[in-house]
């Protein structure tokens, strides 16, 4: 245990979320709501609590996430790397389990830019011989 509180960063997509993590009742704040006010989608709320079911840290600790930018997908897989992140910065024993699950990789899947000369990222404008 190296300290009691942790700040780290997560990131997916265009999604940044900034996780602080305490010991406490298991109370999750993301952006000043509730998890369950904030995420519509049962399966967000299961992606971002996914880190302590891996740890078996359910209830120990107290989250409150600022995350902006992306969708409500990207933004829950930002709160879940922040938290994975959290849980090492106060644990390092956690790394292996957290690890093997794959919630430490940073998902680097970006929506691709559009060329010049093009109708899209990798459409191109149809094409005539005469």
């Amino acid at each position: 245990m190296a300290e009691t509180t942790a700040n780290t960063v997560g990131r997916r997509k265009t999604s940044i979320a900034r996780v602080i993590l305490k010991p406490g009742k298991g109370t999750v704040l993301v952006n000043k709501r509730p998890l369950d006010e904030y995420f519509a989608r049962t399966t967000h709320k299961v992606a971002v609590m996914e880190p302590f079911g891996v740890t078996q840290t359910e209830g120990k600790y107290d989250v409150a996430a600022n995350v902006k930018g992306g969708g409500e997908t990207g933004q829950a897989g930002a709160i879940r790397h922040g938290i994975a992140r959290a849980l090492i910065e106060i644990d390092s024993g956690m790394r292996p389990s957290l690890k093997r699950a794959g919630l430490l990789t940073r998902d680097p899947r970006m929506k691709e830019r559009k060329k010049f000369g093009q109708k899209g990222a990798r459409a191109r404008f149809q094409f005539s011989k005469r």
